[in-house]
Order: C-alpha cells, then sequence, then structure tokens
C-alpha cells in the first residue's frame, strides 16, 4: 500500500507543480499561491470535517509548522519554475528534498535492505547528472536565470519540502486530516505575509487560465498531501519518502510534452539513474 500512496503523491505533485508553475508565466508567484492555498484550505478543511476523528492540539501544532515551511519552499518553487527550465528547478528540488527526511527515518532505526541503499546512491548521481545542463530552449536571457541560479532556486525548495514532509508526517500521525487542512493555513499564511511585506496582491487584470490553473494546483496539492500522510502511516517513512520524491519526473514530462522543453542527453541519464534507483528501492 505505501508504495501506491508514494506513487500517487508522486503523480499528484509533480502534477500541481507543472499547473502552479504554469500559472507563474502568466501571473505573478503571490498572485498564483495566493489563489492555490485558499482553495486547497477550502477542500482541506471539508475533508478534514467530513473525515473520522477528532482534532488534536499536537497535529495541528505541527501541521502548521509544516505549511510555514512548505509555504516558503513553494514561493522560492514556484519562483524557480516561473523564472528557469522546469527541467532543472524540479529534479534539483525533488531529488534534495529526500535528504532530511530520509536521514531521520535512518536515525529513527529503519534499516532497508541493500536494494534501497543502492538505489538512494543512484539518486545522489543522478541530481549531478540532472542539473548539470539546462534546456536550451530556455536558456539564459532576460529576466530568467542562469544554469546555477535554477540549481539554488531548486536546493533551497527542495531543502524546505524536505522539512515540510518531516513535519507532516509528524502531524499525519494524529490519525485525521485535521492536521493536513492546518498545513494549508499556514502555508496560506507564509504567503499572506509575503503579500503584506511586498505590498504586492492579486495584480490587476490577472484571471482565467492562469487563476484557473492555479486553482486547480491547489486542489490537487491537497489530495497528494493525504496520499503522502496516509503513505508515512501505512509502511517505512523513508520509503515513503523516497517514491514521492519521484514527482519532479512529472514535471519534466508534462514540461516536455506540453512546453516542449528539450532535454540534453546528460538530464535524461540523470533522469533514467534515478528511475533506476526508484525501481532498486520498491524491489
Amino acid at each position: 500500500m505505501v508504495i501506491l500512496l508514494g506513487l500517487a503523491a508522486a503523480v499528484l505533485y509533480g502534477s500541481g507543480d507543472f499547473l502552479g508553475g504554469l500559472a507563474t508565466r502568466r501571473a505573478h508567484v503571490l498572485a498564483v499561491l495566493m489563489v492555490a492555498d485558499t482553495a486547497a484550505v477550502i477542500v482541506a478543511l471539508a475533508a478534514a470535517a467530513m473525515s473520522p476523528g477528532p482534532a488534536r492540539l499536537a497535529g495541528l501544532a505541527w501541521g502548521i509548522s509544516a505549511g510555514l515551511s512548505g509555504g516558503l519552499g513553494l514561493i522560492i518553487f514556484y519562483t524557480g519554475l516561473a523564472t528557469g527550465p522546469m527541467s532543472v528547478v524540479a529534479p534539483v528540488s525533488g531529488l534534495v528534498s529526500t535528504v532530511l527526511p530520509v536521514a531521520v527515518a535512518l536515525a529513527e532505526g529503519e534499516r532497508p535492505g541493500a536494494g534501497v541503499y543502492a538505489g538512494a546512491l543512484l539518486c545522489l548521481v543522478a541530481i549531478v547528472l540532472a542539473s548539470s545542463a539546462s534546456d536550451t530552449s530556455a536558456g539564459p536571457g532576460p529576466g530568467r536565470p542562469g544554469r546555477g541560479r535554477a540549481i539554488a532556486y531548486g536546493i533551497a525548495s527542495g531543502a524546505l519540502f524536505g522539512l515540510f514532509f518531516l513535519l507532516i508526517r509528524n502531524a499525519g500521525q494524529s490519525g485525521a486530516l485535521w492536521p493536513v487542512a492546518a498545513g494549508r493555513v499556514g502555508e496560506l499564511a507564509v504567503v499572506l505575509i509575503a503579500v503584506a511585506v511586498l505590498r504586492r496582491g492579486l495584480p490587476r487584470g490577472t484571471g482565467g487560465r492562469p487563476l484557473l490553473a492555479a486553482a486547480g494546483a491547489g486542489l490537487i496539492d491537497v489530495i497528494a498531501n493525504i496520499c503522502y500522510v496516509t503513505a508515512t502511516r501505512t509502511g517505512m517513512f523513508g520509503l515513503a519518502v523516497v517514491l514521492t520524491s519521484l514527482y519532479p519526473g512529472v514535471t519534466v514530462l508534462l514540461a516536455r510534452m506540453v512546453l516542449g522543453e528539450r532535454l540534453r542527453w546528460v538530464q535524461r541519464a540523470g533522469l533514467g539513474l534515478a528511475a533506476i534507483g526508484i525501481l532498486l528501492v520498491t524491489a
């Protein structure tokens, strides 16, 4: 069950990130996140209200903390997707996000087999290869960062996402969906604070497809959160994290199919190694 739920979370996270990143190319990052998180809060609160189990203070506290970390990570991540090639930012972010949760899983006594260790090593090699060449159709230019800056966006957001994965796992141990809703409230709070500090809200003239895509990203992300939290309850935490970290591959594939972003052979090799690594982990 943990394998199916982890893979489902990966597909959903990757699809939501693609929609959100696409929206940020036509609307301000904070405007996109305001719409996405507002939609996510509504859906998450409705799901929590219909789920069995009461809200517990400890779970809510962990959830809000996770939301604060995830919200800041999303601001950085969406900024990277909006200004740099998705095929660089997304893989780096996804692979970096596994480091802290997997380290905690090992510290807690989880002892995976040799295949899992081999798969993790391949993923470390994959992060170097996947980020070693950028898409030639979306290279440096006016308003677009170079390769180094795109990688920096991926590393920073990945570190915050790794903290989010750890905190929301702790929150989800309460057994109900209220911590997931609390996490979405925390993310929305971070975005609103950023808007207040920068004094930039929803720009005039922003509407239509970008904000519809943003709302869709928020909805998909909530379902992904639920799948991930459930996966951590049904199997090894480290395995759930590694499987969920496949989400950048979905984002990259959608970018290739929809936006026509070309992948250099080095990037393809990196993604291929990451896929082999996941196969070893799940064997």
